[in-house]
């Protein structure tokens, strides 16, 4: 039995290695191009929830106006929202680590002016984004759609 075990995972990784050889992986320098024309103009329409207060959910829109890549995972983020009535657009330097194609939003005790420091692992995927982040005084949880600039709430 154990042996047929091995016999298929050996099979199983072979095959996808013969799979995964024939395919053609796109440049940094694609990748950060497509990553960049995605996030030009979209909304992050969604849910936010805090761990001080379990079970409430509160809705979110942050625009973002676009994605400028500075060097390396760094990037600039231009982002507006609501923010306490206010209407607020600021930059905010991040960090782009890929999971195999996957962009992963994040930021480790990143100042945004006027707003807090935060932290946050926000996960971006066919239209999606999850994650978490968390502040001075709490926490949570964030995911809902990518929108695209046409798009009415």
């Amino acid at each position: 039995m154990k042996r047929a075990l091995v016999v298929a995972i050996v099979l199983a990784a072979a095959a996808l290695y013969l799979y995964m050889r024939g395919r053609p992986t796109p440049s940094e320098a694609d990748r950060n191009r497509a990553f960049a024309e995605s996030m030009n103009g979209v909304t992050l329409a969604g849910n936010s929830t805090t761990l001080s207060q379990p079970g409430r959910y509160g809705s979110e829109r942050y625009r973002i106006e676009g994605v400028t890549h500075v060097s390396g995972d760094f990037w600039l983020l231009r982002a507006g929202w609501n923010y306490h009535g206010k209407d607020i657009t600021v930059p905010i330097p991040l960090a782009i680590k890929w999971a195999g194609d996957t962009p992963v939003i994040t930021l480790t005790d990143v100042p945004i002016p006027g707003v807090g420091t935060y932290s946050a692992r926000v996960v971006l995927y066919r239209g999606q984004y999850a994650g978490t982040w968390n502040g001075k005084d709490d926490g949570g949880q964030v995911f809902g759609r990518i929108e695209p600039a046409s798009a009415k709430p």
